[in-house]
């Protein structure tokens, strides 16, 4: 590795919002298991705004396929029940007076199959994210040395670290991806 690649350590934070987009991506997807992380982002019609699910209630797993939501103010519980409705992740809520219970249906073989696609639409779209910024700074020492303020040599370590960089976060979205799929594909 070049010096310090100074080009790579000012882009950091962008390679790894990137990958914590996709991490958030993957675990918002349902898999056989109930997940807090499937429900927390729900958009609920409360206090005139919508506000994140997360932010209105505790969320619980009291059984592998089993959600608890306790809403902390017990007066917008319709409002959170309504937003279930709405959300299209095919889960059956009962409401239990002070708190609803989400219950997740079974996966079929052709839900898991759907899944992976999306898992794979998921990857490209990080590794989309990455290409992106990886432009960025490859743009970024081309002009430096066109500008004099790298040698030609310096130039070339700087790209081949930045392959190297990105080499590395493609292998690590491709093994997350893959755990992802092998947990979707459990029966």
């Amino acid at each position: 590795m070049a010096k310090s690649n100074r080009f790579i350590d000012k882009s950091k934070k962008e390679f790894d919002k990137a990958i914590e987009h996709f991490k958030t991506e993957l675990s918002g997807l349902r898999t056989g298991r109930a997940q807090s992380t499937i429900v927390e982002n729900i958009l609920v019609e409360a206090y005139g705004a919508q506000t994140p699910l997360k932010q209105l209630a505790a969320i619980s797993i009291p059984e592998p396929k089993t959600i608890s939501i306790q809403p902390w103010d017990k007066n917008i519980i319709k409002d959170i029940e309504r937003a279930f409705s709405y959300s299209n992740l095919g889960l059956s809520i009962v409401n239990a007076g002070d708190k609803l219970v989400a219950k997740l249906p079974p996966m079929t073989e052709e839900n898991r199959k759907e899944l992976v696609k999306v898992i794979g639409q998921k990857l490209e779209a990080a590794k989309i994210s990455l290409r992106r910024v990886r432009d960025m700074v490859r743009e970024e020492i081309l002009n430096s040395e066109k500008d004099k303020a790298i040698t030609q040599d310096d130039k070339f370590e700087f790209l081949a670290d930045l392959d190297n960089y990105i080499a590395e976060h493609n292998q690590k979205i491709a093994e997350m991806a893959k755990e992802k799929e092998e947990e979707v594909m459990i029966v």
